[in-house]
């Protein structure tokens, strides 16, 4: 399958994530290209977009490095993350939604549900959800109608995966990655349910567990100061 801009992203952010690209190694256009058959120009997007996500450091001259990414780190974002995106869910329940908001999100759920009623899913389905995933995030933020909250998320989406687009899947295990999207689906079947029946403190207690799940599975060996596999990646 011939890689879009979005495959090179998940891939790269993938490979940081496992240490395929370990942290203080430096990475240039021209050979990260050829070793993911891709011309240099989704290259040098991915890259720009990775720094903006905290996981790559220009250099001087030219290329990156990788960051050094802790645990304590992605937790301290992830949280930050949970507390916000639960506080948008509360105050769009109390709101209520506009009836384009909720439209908006029953089509969106709909559309999970048809990506991942599948037998067996492929990575273009995984590239599909990414985007269906984003943009139910960024509805319940906007129905909160909360500038302070958007501007919140805004600077704390340029650390390490704290941001709803920065997801990550293991290609080698697609099986375990269908049912932790298919379980995060539900979630946002549920955030919903409770943002249209005005449940308020239930929409941000889902919302934050959806963004919070990840840090049970978050994990830091020992004997290294690197972050090492992390197995479930919020959604």
């Amino acid at each position: 399958m011939k890689k879009n801009q979005t495959n090179v992203l998940s891939e790269l952010r993938q490979m940081i994530l496992e240490g395929a690209l370990s942290a203080g190694s430096r990475i240039a256009e021209v050979p990260t290209a050829e070793m993911l058959g891709v011309s240099r120009t989704p290259v040098r997007i991915a890259f720009r977009a990775l720094e903006q996500e905290g996981l790559l450091t220009k250099l001087a001259g030219r290329g990156y490095e990788v960051r050094s990414i802790s645990v304590e780190e992605i937790m301290g974002a992830v949280e930050v993350r949970g507390v916000l995106e639960g506080l948008a869910a509360r105050q769009a329940a109390e709101r209520g939604l506009s009836l384009e908001h909720q439209q908006a999100l029953a089509s969106l759920l709909e559309e999970g549900d048809q990506i991942l009623d599948v037998e067996s899913l492929q990575e273009a389905d995984l590239e599909r959800y990414q985007q269906m995933n984003k943009r139910f995030h960024d509805i319940v933020i906007e129905a909160a109608h909360n500038p302070a909250i958007q501007a919140a998320l805004s600077r704390n989406e340029h650390l390490p995966f704290a941001s709803s687009s920065a997801l990550a899947f293991d290609k080698k295990h697609m099986q375990r990655e269908a049912r932790r999207f298919q379980f995060a689906h539900q979630q946002h079947h549920h955030v919903y349910h409770a943002i249209v029946n005005g449940l308020g403190t239930r929409a941000e207690g889902i919302m934050r567990e959806h963004a919070n799940a990840t840090l049970g599975y978050v994990h830091q060996p020992k004997d290294s100061d690197s972050l090492t596999v992390i197995t479930e990646r919020k959604l």
